[in-house]
């Protein structure tokens, strides 16, 4: 895990350790990786619930409720897709938050959506927020850059809602 990386994930668990609040994934295109690096930090034991990794839409579909209507006229590499993909991560791991990755990481565009287009949601108990990006580079620099945006979009998603909510 890049050093940046690396330094956020330890900010995301130690802010939800300290708050005592726990959090789960849903990825694409990052294929485990923002749940490989949450767990890479002593402690994630006590805030990360699970992981999906989701690469096929079935799975998208079928265990986090995607709903396949959407994934048949947008395709998986959609805004709304990753929303439904937060949400259901946080229903289906029991979570605080969860955090989802969805995108095109090449060397081909996916779904029509060029390479480096990468939308990260984070669904949290004030609502889902969702992010698009547009990153450049080959593809272990596409999911590189979107597992950082994953950890740093939980972690201010998760500083905003302060809290209000407990």
């Amino acid at each position: 895990m890049e050093p940046e990386a690396s330094a956020t994930a330890r900010e995301v668990v130690e802010a939800f350790i300290a708050r005592g609040s726990t959090a789960a994934t849903a990825e694409s295109l990052t294929a485990g990786l923002v749940v490989a690096g949450l767990a890479d930090i002593p402690g994630a034991s006590a805030m990360l619930r699970g992981g999906v990794v989701s690469y096929a839409s079935g799975v998208k579909a079928d265990v986090l409720g995607v709903s396949r209507d959407l994934l048949a006229e947008a395709g998986s590499v959609d805004a709304e897709v990753a929303r439904q993909m937060a949400d259901g991560a946080r229903r289906v791991c029991g979570a605080d938050y969860a955090v989802a990755t969805t995108g095109a990481a090449g060397p081909e565009p996916h779904d029509g959506k060029p390479v480096g287009t990468v939308f990260v949601a984070v669904s949290g108990p004030r609502g889902t927020t969702v992010e698009g990006y547009a990153f450049d580079g080959d593809r272990q620099a596409i999911r590189a850059a979107a597992t950082q945006a994953a950890f740093a979009r939980l972690l201010a998603s998760f500083r905003a809602d302060g809290k209000n909510w407990e």
